[in-house]
């Protein structure tokens, strides 16, 4: 028995909206336009919404350009909504970097926000990177986070070890003192 399938009768895939962030149009120029948070890593999958988005904005973008170690696959070309968008690499290239291309009105540098990224850390990293006139690359956007997100771990850390103690004080042995181990004051109050 064979089955065929009519391709249109099938649902087309649904795009979920892309993720972005971009610098307000100003005469502040910065490292960055923006910064984009895909939802995975699968280039073909989320350049067409990307490319969705954009080509309202800037026009038709017609080539991107990738570092290959943030990306699994890396195709040639992409089909996006009539057109194809042809797909470049460059080990050279921030690999926290997208660079998109359009015929018409230029070029754009975008920070690639990694998709298992925090909501926290991604809403931060694409508030900075969306600065008009920032002097900072996405290289040195991504190593900041990262030091802001181990500080913002160590005090939550911090705050548990406290409310696990009962927000006691300690004693000068390491004990958690209680209320009413604590010297009166002068006024009679613990």
């Amino acid at each position: 028995m064979t089955t065929t399938l009519d391709r249109a009768a099938q649902p087309a895939a649904v795009l979920r909206p892309a993720r972005l962030s971009l610098t307000p149009k100003t005469t502040l120029a910065g490292q960055l336009d923006g910064a984009w948070w895909p939802y995975s890593r699968d280039l073909a999958a989320e350049l067409p919404a990307l490319a969705a988005a954009l080509d309202e904005t800037w026009g038709r973008i017609t080539r991107v350009s990738v570092n290959p170690s943030r990306w699994p696959v890396v195709p040639r070309t992409v089909a996006v909504a009539g057109h194809v968008l042809h797909v470049g690499w460059f080990t050279e290239q921030d690999p926290d970097k997208l660079i998109l291309l359009s015929y018409t009105v230029g070029r754009w540098d975008l920070l690639v926000i990694p998709p298992e990224t925090e909501p926290a850390a991604a809403a931060r990293l694409m508030a900075a990177a969306a600065i008009p006139g920032s002097v900072l690359a996405a290289g040195v956007l991504m190593a900041n986070e990262i030091v802001i997100g181990r500080g913002i771990r160590d005090a939550r850390r911090r705050e548990d070890i406290w409310e696990g103690e009962g927000g006691a004080c300690m004693s000068p042995f390491g004990e958690p003192m209680g209320r009413s181990a604590l010297p009166l004051s002068g006024n009679g109050w613990r």
